[in-house]
């Protein structure tokens, strides 16, 4: 096992995991957790024993997404800081689609905004019964940084999430939109997505690697990463601009804390929908 200090990094049976290790925080993708899976990535696409990359998260939750209480903490201004930080953040999820190699996500508890981009680059992603996705980015004045929900299901199901900022997509939920692959009993998730590898790792890497190149050339013919880069784009401005309910919901975040901003935030909601 190598060492990093926001991830864990294994290798065995031909297949590199990357465990998102920063349980106490739902494993929120800070700065050193999105550079280390980006090391790890580097090390697993360069040895060629690796032929199959399966990403999961420790403790009770994949992941709950880009790590805003380091955002509160950072108080990040101007379009240079911003586009450093949301360059990152698509960078990185982008790793997963991109890679040569095969990528499944293994995913249980929450898997929101930053961590279901994440998930939805990969090529397989197992759910456990007890996963929940969303993009709650626009409820607190964010904007989307991986815009892939529109390329994995319909118009109607990618609008309906974005503009309600639907957090609570059951497993079920999400297969019928086509956001996983497939659902496992609770607790089986990590072994489901191994299996699955393993069966992977037999085949000829190279035919793997030119079938997935053959894939997704399908979406870029169809002008996915420019679509992407120019959500990235609209992301940027929204963020170097700075929305009035992010900073409202910052203010609320610095003076009671994180758990108190959501909670606000999901009382603003529930108020305006009673």
């Amino acid at each position: 096992m190598s060492e990093f200090s926001a991830i864990l990094f294994e290798r065995k049976d031909n297949i590199a995991h990357i465990i998102l290790n920063r349980p106490e925080r739902l494993n929120a993708l800070a700065k050193q957790t999105l550079l280390e899976i980006n090391q790890a990535m580097d090390s697993a696409e360069a040895d060629e024993s690796v032929r199959v990359i399966v990403v999961s998260g420790a403790g009770r939750a994949f992941s709950s997404g880009f790590d805003l209480k380091a955002q509160m903490d950072a108080r990040p201004e101007g379009a240079k800081i911003w586009r450093e930080i949301l360059d990152l953040d698509f960078d990185t999820t982008m790793r997963f689609w991109n890679s040569p190699k095969p990528t499944i996500a293994a995913v249980h508890g929450a898997c929101l905004a930053g961590a279901f981009e994440l998930a939805l680059s990969c090529d397989i992603t197992i759910a456990a019964e007890d996963a929940l996705f969303g993009e709650p980015e626009l409820k607190f004045g964010a904007g989307i940084v991986t815009m892939l929900l529109p390329w994995m299901t319909g118009p109607k199901h990618a609008k309906d999430i974005i503009f309600t900022g639907n957090d609570r997509i059951s497993a079920e939920d999400a297969l019928r939109m086509g956001l996983v692959s497939r659902i496992v009993p609770q607790g089986t998730h990590v072994d489901a997505a191994f299996r699955i590898a393993r069966g992977i790792a037999l085949m000829d890497p190279v035919l793997v690697a030119e079938t997935k190149k053959a894939l997704n050339q399908t979406y870029e013919i169809q002008g996915m990463q420019t679509a992407l880069k120019m959500a990235l784009d609209v992301d940027h401005t929204i963020e170097s601009h700075g929305s009035p309910d992010k900073q409202a919901f910052m203010e609320v975040a610095r003076a009671q804390g994180m758990r108190a901003a959501i909670a606000w935030r999901d009382a603003r909601f529930a108020q305006a929908q009673s």
